[in-house]
């Protein structure tokens, strides 16, 4: 397959007899994006690669806010309770982070609003977490779910964790005065008992046990194996090896569930491959691992041994576009869903398998794996 077609306008149409379909031109970077606006043939497929070669990811839907589930909006229960006059969450303002449950919620860190947003598609519901109480929130910049569909939520302004039931209801907080400086990405390893925190200006992963407690640290500053510079988003594979997005040191490294170095790639280029300004990461049910990196308004596929196997995605606001993406999770079904930020939207894309699928050759790639 040609991988280079791939790169930076892998987003073609199927079925070019049907009429193309015209997608909406990228405005000016402004603080408050317009919402995306999409017009989509429900006869048109829009996968990568295009065929003739086999497909390996398939655009799913765009979510933006209730209406695009069914849902109507909400007011803040607060404001209800207390008779204010608030407008209803309508929509995406800026998102930042995303996961998913069992039953296919949706849960999104919306930073403009200090919030979760919870998406039910399944049974078309929409409501609003961490409004007020024990469990207040100010600035969610990562979230995650656990085996039993419990909400993890690190909040950048607070400097912790907070942790609710299947239901919303407040469970407990963990990060006490000094322990955590910016918590940014969350990770759950329900086998050992771990909660994994990328702390981002402490340039550290911490660990907490499942009662909140701050058990050990990983890294320190630096850019050798094991250290870091910035670190900011994770995700676990099904081994509890974790993935960590060294974001100022423009790596992925590769760390063993007690946080030995076990490999890293990526590199600062401008070319397919290279790891620019990277985002959200997820680890698909064959071990491939996806970067989305908001400096290429995409997502790039690599698998074990980082060679780059596939690009998805350009600057735009149509399906598979992006503007600015940032976080991003990866479901146990392959589901991905990838936060378009300046387009006020969540993208969710299903991996297909890779069966057959040949890394890009060297020479297009931007480097080979860092060991």
């Amino acid at each position: 397959m040609d991988h280079r077609n791939n790169g930076y306008t892998v987003l073609r149409m199927l079925a070019a007899a049907l009429g193309a379909v015209a997608f909406l031109a990228l405005g000016g970077c402004t603080e408050k994006a317009e919402p995306a606006k999409e017009e989509v043939a429900e006869t048109l497929d829009y996968v990568w690669p295009v065929p003739p070669e086999q497909p390996r990811i398939r655009f799913v839907r765009s979510i933006a806010g209730p209406k695009d589930i069914g849902a109507v909006a909400t007011r803040s229960l607060v404001s209800t309770l207390l008779g204010e006059k608030e407008e209803a969450v309508a929509g995406m303002e800026k998102p930042y982070a995303v996961s998913a449950d069992s039953n296919g919620r949706i849960f999104v860190g919306e930073t403009a609003l200090g919030k979760i947003l919870v998406f039910d598609p399944e049974n078309k519901k929409f409501d609003v977490w961490g409004q007020s109480g024990k469990g207040g929130l100010k600035q969610p910049l990562g979230v995650t779910v656990d085996g039993q569909d419990r909400v993890y939520v690190t909040d950048g302004i607070q400097k912790r964790v907070v942790v609710f039931d299947k239901d919303g209801k407040f469970l407990l907080a963990a990060g006490e005065a000094g322990e955590l400086e910016r918590p940014v990405g969350i990770a759950v390893d329900d086998s050992r008992g771990r909660i994994y925190v990328i702390d981002t200006a402490g340039h550290r992963i911490a660990i907490f046990d499942m009662a909140g407690k701050l058990v050990s640290t990983i890294g320190e500053r630096g850019n050798k194996p094991g250290q870091f510079n910035y670190p900011s988003n994770m995700a676990l594979d099904r081994s509890g090896n974790l993935y960590v997005v060294d974001a100022m040191n423009f790596r992925i490294q590769i760390l063993s569930p007690d946080g030995t170095p076990m490999k890293a790639f990526g590199r600062h280029a401008d070319l397919p491959g290279s790891v620019a300004r990277p985002k959200g990461i997820g680890v698909d049910p064959d071990g491939n691992i996806y970067v989305v990196d908001a400096a290429f308004n995409n997502f790039q596929i690599f698998n074990s041994e980082g060679a780059l196997l596939l690009i998805v995605g350009e600057a735009g606001r149509g399906p598979g576009q992006f503007y600015l993406p940032a976080g991003a999770f990866l479901d146990a079904q392959g589901r991905f869903y990838v936060v378009d930020q300046f387009n006020r939207r969540v993208q969710v894309f299903q991996y297909l398998g890779d069966s057959g699928v040949q890394p890009v050759p060297a020479e297009d790639s931007a480097e080979s794996p860092q060991q």
